[in-house]
């Protein structure tokens, strides 16, 4: 089985294009939500995204905002769901 890396370039380009966001302006640690970035809406894509390039599945308890604030956070949920 081909062990995936979480490309976190990717998932902030994702960031960008859907939330017409300059690249520049999304850093590792900006707070997505708190910043207006991104809405539930945007959270709804991203996860989609997530599943869909990453194979991972998203559980309702996971959907709680430490796990999509910012690219670290959202790299750390991947990893652990890629387990």
């Amino acid at each position: 089985m081909e062990i995936m890396t979480i490309k976190k370039e990717e998932i902030k380009a994702f960031i960008a294009e859907t939330s017409f966001t300059e690249m520049d302006e999304i850093k590792d640690d900006t707070m997505l939500f708190e910043e207006g970035i991104f809405d539930s809406m945007g959270l709804l894509n991203l996860i989609a995204f997530l599943e869909e390039n990453y194979g991972i599945k998203t559980a309702d308890t996971d959907l709680v905002e430490e796990n999509f604030q910012n690219l670290n956070a959202i790299e750390k949920f991947v990893a652990s769901k890629m387990q």
